[in-house]
């Protein structure tokens, strides 16, 4: 593969992670997980989302490589596949955090 090639196939992945993060519930389910392993019933509970929500969005986070089940007995958990994701969460945050302080002093000078 050429150079190209592997630059096109790096930001269509980068994409594709970037589109399981676009949703609120997705980025909740992850901080979740980080701080324990949960199964879908309990993640709905600890999230006060419906079961199917909570389903069709893990399918989403399984789908792009964000989390992994194990089988424990009769039950499926899950859990984060990379820690460094909340690193980066945490970061987007204080990015985001920042950008909205700049925002306010903008409109605190606009009513002066």
């Amino acid at each position: 593969m050429d150079t190209q090639t592997l630059s096109k196939e790096a930001t269509l992945l980068h994409a594709e992670l970037c589109s399981a993060l676009a949703d609120s519930t997705r980025i909740m389910i992850l901080y979740a997980l980080s701080e324990r392993q949960l199964n879908v019933s309990d993640l709905a509970e600890v999230l006060g989302i419906p079961q199917p929500t909570a389903s069709r969005h893990l399918k989403i986070l399984r789908e792009r490589g964000l989390v992994r089940p194990q089988r424990t007995g009769a039950s499926v958990v899950y859990q984060l596949t990379d820690g460094r994701l909340i690193q980066a969460l945490d970061l987007l945050r204080t990015v985001l955090y920042d950008l909205l302080q700049y925002r306010a002093t903008v409109v605190e000078a606009i009513e002066e």
